[in-house]
C-alpha cells in the first residue's frame, strides 16, 4: 500500500471546518511546525499528483511524527523512498 507524507502551510482540518462553517466556538488552527508546515499522512490517492490533496491523518508538526503515525496505521512495514 503506498503512502505519502504531505506538508501543508495551514491546518487542513481547521480550514475545511471553517469553509463548511463547522468550527466550534473558540476553535483555533493547530500551530504549524518550526518550518511553517503541518505534515499529514495520505494513504488514499497516495502518489496522485493530479487531484487536490485529502489527508488521512491529523496534522503533525514534524515529518518524523507523521512517519511514526503512518507506520502505526499501516497494515505492513513501510519502505520509505
Amino acid at each position: 500500500m503506498p503512502v505519502d507524507i504531505v506538508g501543508l502551510p495551514y491546518d487542513f482540518w481547521f480550514e475545511l471546518s471553517r469553509v463548511d462553517e463547522q468550527l466550534e466556538p473558540g476553535e483555533t488552527p493547530k500551530p504549524l511546525g518550526d518550518d511553517g508546515l503541518l505534515y499529514y499522512v495520505r494513504f488514499r490517492h497516495a502518489g496522485d499528483t493530479e487531484d487536490p490533496t485529502w489527508p488521512d491523518s491529523e496534522g503533525h508538526d514534524t515529518i518524523d511524527a507523521a512517519i511514526r503515525s503512518a507506520e502505526e496505521r499501516a497494515p505492513s512495514q513501510i519502505v520509505w523512498a
